[in-house]
């Protein structure tokens, strides 16, 4: 049994092991591979709709829908459908055919296999109403499609009927993603408790990384990655992406180098991998690798912050054309895709401020962590609601999370209500993360800096923080 303290001593962890896809982010490593060749998993749902009007759709014909494709995953899910349409009456293979889903979501970032899965839960509950199957396989879809208040009453649900370790993972995730880290750090330990391995391990240390304690998250995701397998090597590279983060976190740009080098033996085209390769080659210096490294990434997975970090990357390369480009294709898509990161886009680039708070605001109704209320107290700044925005910055501070972007937020919300003490200590924190900060993060620094007077450039100059050569696009 691991004691009390190896979880209370913090792209968070979302997910539950099934399946061999464990982690959040599994399954990303062929991401795109077959985005040509397969119906999307929106495209199935719609497919296996009603085309009058009704409105009682059959789930367990839902899940039967046509799946083509010819990579592992879709062999698999096409085998299991032929296994029940058949008249396999195996409650087990619709819940199987489920974790297929969710794996198939992660491997394609397409949402609409996530409804497929939830189809396969209500499907299973059909044949065994209430049964914990089907309440985990429903949990974990809803808490991925960061419908964490729904998520919440099944994974509690699940607890009190049979306590398994999944079950205090699911509670610990939807938990944490609503900002109750007291309630995540005892669901954990119950998992840990049962059952000390990578999927505990991972969870546990991203907890510790937002209460502050970056060494001892390092230790965790290290035990994690000890305990990974190239058996499974979509979750091999998750927890060797994330001990990467940690170690550039730590100012160690080679061994985080190197660890993200053996992510991509694992998984050749991992985008958080190629994403991280190419914000440590843009802290190197090295622009026009970073920018191949970068454009890989958001070819794989298209989210905001995909597009945000190429975008810089391209600006800082002078590829101004491809960076306009890429801006607009992120103006048409983010609000839909991740709208927490694209407020904080927003705000970054003075875009549409009352846009930026509309998105900050409704997505503080779904989650409430630290990165939630950073992002409202950033478009509350950038829409000059000062006062408002110093208070939810310090509920981002709150858990004392190691922060490069947080304590830029915090330094230039704190200059502009005139605390240029406070603004000066915040601003001499992100200096020693400094290489983290994107290009435009950079520069806002560095204004910042030069209002605030020579206390924080000295800083700079000690911390070994880069300069920057990055001018703001209009």
């Amino acid at each position: 049994m691991i004691s009390k303290h190896f979880v209370t001593s913090g792209v968070a962890c979302a997910s539950l092991a099934v399946l061999g896809c464990v982690l959040c982010g599994c399954g990303h490593g062929n991401a795109g591979a077959n985005r040509t060749a397969i119906r999307t998993g929106a495209e199935t749902a719609t497919a296996a709709a009603p085309k009058d009007n009704s409105t009682d759709l059959d789930p367990c014909e839902m899940v039967l829908a046509p799946h083509a494709g010819t990579g592992r995953l879709d062999v698999q899910i096409a085998g299991l459908q032929s296994r029940l349409r058949n008249g396999t009456n195996n409650p087990g293979y619709v819940e199987n055919l489920g974790w297929l889903f969710v794996a198939k979501a992660r491997e394609s970032f397409d949402p609409g296999y996530y409804k497929l899965a939830e189809q396969c839960a209500l499907c299973l509950d059909s044949h065994r109403p209430g049964c914990s199957e089907a309440l985990l396989l429903r949990g974990h879809v809803l808490q991925n499609l960061h419908r964490f208040k729904e998520a919440e009453p099944l994974a509690r649900e699940l607890v009190v009927r049979r306590g398994l370790s999944f079950d205090y993972g699911l509670l610990g995730d939807v938990e944490m993603e609503q900002g109750n880290l007291v309630e995540a750090a005892a669901a954990y330990q119950k998992m840990v408790d049962q059952r000390p391995d990578l999927q505990a391990y991972a969870r546990i240390s991203y907890l510790r990384w937002l209460k502050g304690d970056v060494a001892g998250a390092t230790e965790l995701m290290r035990l994690a990655t000890s305990a990974a397998s190239p058996n499974s090597p979509e979750t091999a590279a998750w927890v060797l992406t994330r001990l990467a983060l940690l170690e550039f976190q730590a100012g160690q740009l080679e061994q985080a180098g190197q660890t993200c080098g053996e992510v991509l033996n694992y998984e050749r085209q991992y985008p958080p991998a190629l994403l991280l390769r190419g914000r440590l080659l843009l802290a190197e210096g090295k622009v026009a690798e970073a920018v191949e490294a970068l454009q890989a990434a958001a070819r794989l997975n298209p989210l905001p912050e995909y597009r945000w970090v190429l975008s810089d990357a391209l600006h800082a390369a002078s590829r101004d054309q491809e960076e306009g480009a890429v801006r607009a294709t992120l103006r048409c898509s983010g609000a839909a895709t991740d709208p927490r990161t694209f407020a904080l886009y927003l705000a970054s680039r003075g875009e549409s401020p009352a846009q930026a708070l509309e998105l900050a605001s409704n997505e503080l109704n779904t989650r409430r962590d630290v990165f939630t209320h950073d992002a409202l107290a950033w478009a509350l700044a950038a829409n000059r609601r000062i006062a408002e925005a110093q208070t939810e910055i310090r509920l981002a501070l709150a858990e004392g999370t190691q922060d490069a972007r947080l304590f830029l937020h915090a330094a230039v919300i704190a200059e502009k209500a005139g605390d240029k003490a406070a603004a000066r200590r915040w601003l001499d924190n992100a200096a020693i993360m400094r290489p983290l900060l994107l290009p435009s993060e950079q520069e806002r620094w560095q204004i910042t800096a030069m209002a605030l007077g020579p206390t924080s450039m000295e800083a700079a100059k000690a911390s070994g923080g880069p300069e920057t050569v990055f001018t703001p696009a209009r």
